[in-house]
């Protein structure tokens, strides 16, 4: 009798502690998402195509240590071997180089409000291939949500005289990324995952590096020792998030994830808007709010339940 009250009394506790580390690993890694284009800004002189570079050098390094540290070298090597997991990873490499590429860029020439945009409408983008990829059936607030979504995206390409196209092409990188990322499961964790994945790119990042010195010149290690330092951050703010979500992940239910994601998109909307001084236009205010409308009917449609689920929230760059 004694140890069944204890099992009664310490499982709730235990319980609910899980689920506080959950939501402070999740707010962590959303939060340093959101913070990212600080960070990148900071790097100037650094060019887009250096920055990204050295992001890909540095995570592959730091992802090194942290499987020489945890001793699943070994376990990464098996996964090499495997074909499958071999090139279905090249393919999530590929994407996730055009997501980070798209998002400097955007960053570096002042349209983080923009950026921010294809992580709002990624969630909208990720039910749309769902139709297509995994031949689900939408219920009408999901046709709603994507309708809406739609109509967005031509009030900010009408008033803007141009395609969104930062936005779309992070939402799609990033939906195709995460469509992938799924169809490997739980056999890759996010420090295997992100080293294979970066040992891909690596020949990238050694041709634009290249390319970088002989036109404008390699930055790196001639600005100060600060700017230095924080090049070689890139692999650190890169990893550190990803594992936060990956612990989050384990004691978290989906639902909660799927909410605390939108912190990223909304922390870089601030950011552009309050401190950037990005500029809103009435146009660009309503096609935001139509977005934001879009993702309030998936919301609630996710909290009654009727998603069950059945999709993953991958990681954000």
């Amino acid at each position: 009798m004694p140890e069944s009250v204890d099992q009664q009394t310490t499982a709730p506790a235990t319980d609910a502690g899980t689920r506080r580390a959950g939501l402070i690993y999740a707010v962590s890694a959303y939060v340093l998402w959101g913070f990212l284009p600080i960070y990148f800004i900071a790097l100037a002189p650094t060019g887009a195509f250096e920055v990204v570079a050295w992001r890909i050098v540095f995570s592959l390094v730091f992802c090194a240590i942290l499987l020489a540290i945890t001793r699943r070298y070994r376990l990464f090597l098996a996964l090499l071997k495997r074909p499958r997991i071999a090139f279905t990873m090249a393919a999530a490499g590929v994407l996730i180089y055009v997501n980070w590429q798209t998002y400097v860029y955007g960053t570096l020439s002042g349209q983080v409000v923009e950026a921010s945009l294809g992580y709002f409408i990624n969630p909208i983008v990720t039910v749309f291939l769902g139709v297509f990829f995994l031949r689900e059936k939408l219920r009408p607030a999901q046709w709603a949500a994507v309708g809406i979504s739609l109509v967005a995206v031509l009030v900010l390409a009408i008033s803007a005289g141009s395609i969104p196209w930062i936005a779309l092409t992070l939402a799609f990188s990033f939906g195709f990324y995460g469509y992938i990322k799924k169809r490997v499961g739980t056999t890759v964790d996010a420090v295997a995952g992100l080293s294979m994945e970066t040992l891909w790119l690596l020949p990238v990042a050694v041709i634009q590096l290249l390319v970088v010195g002989a036109t404008t010149g390699i930055t790196f290690g001639t600005v100060s020792a600060v700017h230095t330092l924080l090049l070689i951050g890139t692999g650190v703010i890169t990893a550190i998030p990803l594992l936060f979500f990956a612990a989050a992940s384990r004691r978290l239910p989906l639902v909660v994830l799927g909410f605390i994601q939108y912190f990223a998109p909304i922390i870089q909307f601030l950011v552009g808007v309050l401190i950037l001084n990005e500029a809103m236009s009435t146009a660009r205010w309503v096609g935001f709010s139509l977005v934001w409308l879009a993702l309030v009917i998936l919301a609630v449609d996710a909290a009654l339940g009727t998603r069950n689920g059945r999709r993953s929230i991958p990681e954000l760059v």
